[in-house]
Parts: structure tokens; sequence; C-alpha cells
């Protein structure tokens, strides 16, 4: 496996207002790498994420969603029907977080048990 060093500029490591910073920040909220991934296939409705995901509250799904669509990660779309209806998709800065996603997956799936084993023992 190959790592690329990325040259943060003018910024000192992890300033404020360095983007590695913020990238840390993105994969420090659990629940949103999580949506990220949930969304990854196409547009869902709150109700359908939040029974994909699983062990999420309305309220941390609704504030993250927010959160989200703040940060211009996913774009919310409503219907004009009745009942109304919202979805909630990835922008291309949303689809983009799926690649270290996918990376951090593959790491783990080929050191996790190393981890795993070196914090709570073979159990």
């Amino acid at each position: 496996m190959t790592t690329e060093q990325v040259d943060l500029g003018p910024y000192g490591d992890f300033e404020a207002d360095c983007p590695a910073r913020l990238a840390v920040d993105l994969f420090g909220s659990s629940w949103l790498m999580v949506i990220v991934y949930t969304l990854r296939d196409g547009p869902m409705r709150p109700g359908d994420l939040r029974e994909t995901i699983g062990h999420i509250s309305q309220k941390m799904l609704t504030q993250t969603l927010r959160r989200m669509e703040t940060m211009a990660l996913v774009e919310r779309r409503r219907y004009a029907e009745a009942p109304p209806r919202v979805e909630y998709s990835l922008t291309a800065a949303g689809r983009d977080l799926l690649v270290p996603i996918f990376a951090l997956g593959a790491w783990a799936d080929e050191h996790g048990d190393t981890v795993r084993t070196a914090m709570f023992g073979d159990t």
C-alpha cells in the first residue's frame, strides 16, 4: 500500500484553519461518515436512512443531516406533495468522501483483528 503526503502549504500542522484539521473533524463525527456511506447508492428519505442505519435517534439524524447540508456534503430535496416528502443525496463533495471511507474500511478489514486483540486480548 502506498501513502501520499499532502503539502499543507501556508498552514501549520493542524492549525485552526488547516484543511487537514477539517478532515480530522469530519471523521470524528461517526454518524456523518455512516450517513455518507449509507447514501452512496443514491437519495434516501430520512425514515429510510434511520431504518437502514439503525441505532440512531431521530434527533441525531436530523442534527447530522442539517450539519452536512450546511457543509455542502448533502443536498435536501423537498417535493411538493401531500404528504410532504424529503430526500437527501450526496453532493460532489459528499461523494468524494467515499474515497477515504472505503480506504479506512479496507484498513479496518486488514488490521481490525490485530487492533482488537491488542486492546481486548483473545476473547
